[in-house]
């Protein structure tokens, strides 16, 4: 039997919107996601580990390597669902999460991912989406290292904790609500 991807050619995006819990939460829900890994990129520390990540010293952001079809999401797509699920305009910082692992940031896999990316970042300020200046940063994809197997796929396997209920369960509320047409089915 043949997997549904076989022969498409799928895609990659890593983005970083704060606390990569919440990142992965939305986007594992998009319909034409095909994967998504929890990460750090970014820093000068090879192979970072949660809790030096989280120290603040290694230059890595929280991020998110999504896998995905470009037949069903372009990464435009992703984009705009991206600035419309974190606060780009925050430096820094997401909600209660603060330091520069917790910075917004793209980080484009090639000179067309970047154009969209500054198109997109062009285009919503044009329109006045957010009342504060886009902060996001657009920074050159360096190694992308996987997070440890503990904060893969945290949201679906510890709903009721805390910080899950108290900032991830909203978010993905929102976003159900808000893109009920980008469900995966």
């Amino acid at each position: 039997m043949t997997s549904p991807q076989a022969g498409r050619q799928m895609q990659q995006a890593i983005l970083a919107g704060g606390c990569f819990w919440c990142t992965e939460a939305v986007m594992k829900e998009v319909r034409g996601v095909t994967k998504v890994e929890s990460g750090y990129i970014g820093g000068h520390v090879p192979n970072p580990d949660y809790r030096t990540v989280c120290s603040g010293k290694t230059g890595h952001a929280e991020a998110v390597r999504v896998t995905f079809d470009p037949t069903q999401v372009s990464f435009r797509d992703l984009l705009m669902l991206f600035f419309a699920t974190h606060d780009p305009t925050t430096l820094n910082r997401q909600g209660a999460d603060v330091g520069t692992q917790y910075r917004s940031a793209v980080f484009p896999l090639n000179e067309e991912q970047e154009r969209e990316t500054r198109a997109v970042m062009a285009e919503l300020t044009a329109q006045g989406v957010f009342d504060r200046p886009i902060v996001t940063t657009i920074e050159p994809a360096g190694p992308f290292y996987v997070a440890e197997d503990e904060h893969q796929n945290f949201y679906a396997r510890n709903p009721n904790q805390p910080y899950c209920r108290a900032v991830i369960t909203p978010k993905v509320a929102k976003f159900r609500q808000a893109y009920s047409d980008r469900l995966r089915a």
